[in-house]
């Protein structure tokens, strides 16, 4: 049975993205010029550039053009992420650039307060405001994070017993965007999360992730049995 044209033009732009000959971000040939490069009318071009929009490899942007859409990274909203894990897993390129630190006192704790940028991919993944409580965790006090994502090492480092995570949505805003490199008006999920070791409060972080690669998932069963796993 011979195969429609258009799910021959779907299969070799997948392999040109898939090779990596197209990469995340780059701009796909206009309408027409698909047309004479593969001999067809445009409703078979149309019909290959939508295959390949609900299979999220590209993206349409109105005004802009077709563009190689960049992996999105999942997360599942019931379990507690490492994004530097999650990235290299994918064979992407990874690294926390660290912003700002300093110890601050509050109710009589002593919290590390880090804020950093999550690059994947050669772009800002997330950005993240995070207190370590150092009564919970004093080692990291002394660690690097010059580099390495906070959430990665207290992954290694940090155990926790409960955990409670909120999720939202606002635009990047001013503050944000000069930070991040991104528009201010760009649709930012945002994740909350605190977790505590029994009594004691461990970790707090938000994190505004770039809406367009981040989603979150869940896989729900009917047993309940929790289970200690580290903190992020």
């Amino acid at each position: 049975m011979t195969r429609p044209l258009y799910v021959s033009i779907r299969d070799d732009i997948e392999t040109r993205i898939r090779s990596g000959v197209l990469q995340p971000g780059d701009r796909l040939p206009v309408e027409h010029e698909l047309m004479q490069a593969y001999a067809c009318a445009r409703m078979t071009v149309n019909k290959a550039l939508s295959a390949l929009v609900a299979d999220g490899l590209i993206e349409r942007r109105k005004k802009a053009g077709t563009f190689v859409r960049r992996p999105q990274l999942d997360a599942p909203v019931l379990d507690i992420p490492d994004i530097e894990a999650e990235a290299t897993a994918r064979g992407e390129a990874y690294r926390f650039e660290l912003l700002s630190r300093h110890i601050r006192h509050e109710d009589g704790a002593r919290l590390l307060h880090l804020s950093g940028l999550h690059h994947v991919g050669g772009r800002v993944l997330a950005l993240e405001d995070r207190l370590i409580h150092l009564d919970a965790v004093p080692a990291a006090e002394a660690a690097d994070f010059t580099y390495g994502s906070p959430g990665h090492w207290l992954l290694q480092q940090a155990p926790w017993t409960r955990g409670e995570t909120r999720i939202g949505a606002e635009p990047a805003g001013p503050l944000r965007a000069r930070q991040a490199g991104w528009d201010r008006d760009m649709a930012c999920l945002v994740v909350w999360r605190q977790t505590w070791l029994n009594d004691r409060r461990v970790t707090q972080v938000t994190q505004h992730f770039d809406g367009a690669a981040y989603r979150v998932t869940a896989a729900l069963n009917t047993s309940g049995a929790g289970r200690t796993r580290p903190t992020t």
